[in-house]
């Protein structure tokens, strides 16, 4: 049984400890609600113009006016947009002009819809970097199909899974929502390994499909010769809406359509028209502005809490949830609290949001999701919240008003969820 440096026993399920207060994904449920009263009362005071959207993902629909009377329309839209999006889709992930496209209403939809129509009843495969691990999607559409999942880091263990488990299906994860990476000689030659074995390949490359080319110089998803690759529409540059788009062989995709379908997990014709148009608004200077304002930000956390309490990646500042905990509870002259890693960062990403309109996965982040404080700045975030030097006075402000409430539970819980 795994447990965290406080001895809280770790749920296997998304890697982090559960406490008394956010013990399961009801109870998350519940906080991102209370998220949402929160960003409205905050709004009604200083404007919508004032939010800061510090997950990395934003949210907009790019559609444009013409677009809501044609391509918008449920039933002939679709035949209107297709092919357009399909082209849109296959410049952004490198396409050889085959291949066939659809979009899911998240990119989580289209993770599970592809493990349940492509796991066969046999353990998933996954290969990440080492230290990190899948997205919870993956485990949420294996315990669905009823199916194990392997999780491996390097060539020598793909081959070895390969040989033992038989797999039907192999899940590629380039780059984490942590960012962790995956180098493109691993990706191509676990991919050959993959489809040599028979497997279907897809690669969950939400955040990898822009990371790495721009940042790392790397290869479009398509050119791995990946069966399938997932994208998102609003991250890394990406104006939203939030969608996910699948792109490969039609063999492939069609199966994974349709379990979507059967789910009721496809993307409308809105939220499609939207993806195609966030992925035409596309240019590698928005996903670089993105790294620069994270650069500042680190800085300027760096300065309020010393260059060894946070940890850098290459769009924003990260605090582990534990470190985040420590951090609180020397803040408060404590030595323990009941409270676990995950509720004091919700706490203060809550308090963050009611003081300056900062969103952060730890108010609007799905059940499952990470739970470490993660600041990756969208374009204009920064800005919007008055500088990088305005949000580390934010974020030491929230951890000190938790560290003086560390022990009050009602206080917390009204936090969390609210009065009611």
């Amino acid at each position: 049984m795994s447990r965290d440096r406080f001895g809280n026993r770790i749920d296997p399920n998304v890697s982090y400890a559960r406490g008394a207060l956010l013990k399961d994904s009801a109870d998350e449920v519940r906080r991102l609600a209370q998220a949402g009263r929160v960003a409205a009362d905050f709004v009604t005071r200083d404007g919508i113009g004032k939010i800061a959207i510090c997950t990395g993902n934003l949210r907009f629909y790019p559609a444009a006016p013409d677009d809501l009377n044609g391509l918008c329309e449920e039933w002939i839209g679709p035949g209107l947009y297709g092919e357009e999006l399909r082209q849109a889709a296959l410049a952004h992930l490198g396409g050889q002009g085959h291949e066939a496209v659809a979009v899911v209403n998240r990119t989580s939809a289209g993770i599970v819809a592809t493990v349940l129509a492509h796991s066969g009843g046999k353990a998933v495969l996954c290969l990440v970097a080492e230290g990190d691990r899948s997205h919870a999607s993956v485990l949420r559409g294996a315990r669905l199909a009823a199916v194990p999942v392997r999780e491996v880091h390097d060539l020598a263990a793909v081959k070895q899974a390969l040989a033992e488990d038989g797999p039907a299906l192999f899940v590629i994860t380039p780059v984490t929502s942590e960012l962790s990476m995956l180098g493109d000689d691993l990706i191509h030659d676990a991919v050959t390994a993959g489809q040599d074995a028979g497997c279907v390949v897809f690669l969950d490359d939400a955040y990898g499909a822009r990371f790495r080319p721009v940042l790392h110089g790397g290869g479009a998803s398509l050119s791995f010769g990946a069966d399938l690759v997932v994208t998102n529409t609003d991250k890394a540059g990406l104006s939203g809406p939030r969608a996910g788009v699948l792109c490969g062989d039609p063999a492939a995709l069609i199966p994974v359509q349709a379990r979507a379908g059967e789910l009721g997990m496809e993307a409308r014709a809105p939220v499609a028209v939207g993806a195609l148009r966030s992925l035409q608004g596309f240019t590698p200077d928005l996903l670089l502005q993105e790294v620069q304002d994270g650069r500042d930000l680190a800085d300027a956390l760096e300065t309020a809490l010393g260059a060894g309490r946070i940890a850098r990646s290459a769009l924003g500042p990260k605090i582990d949830e534990q470190d985040a905990l420590e951090i609180v509870l020397g803040m408060a002259g404590a030595s323990r609290t009941d409270l676990v890693p995950a509720e004091v960062t919700a706490v203060i990403g809550m308090l963050m949001l009611q003081d300056k309109g900062i969103v952060t996965v730890n108010t609007h982040g799905q059940p499952g999701g990470r739970v470490s404080i993660r600041l990756k700045p969208t374009t204009g975030a920064v800005a919007r919240a008055g500088g990088a030097a305005a949000v580390a006075d934010c974020l030491m402000s929230a951890m000190q008003k938790t560290a003086a409430n560390l022990q009050d539970k009602t206080w917390f819980t009204a936090t969390l969820f609210g009065d009611t």
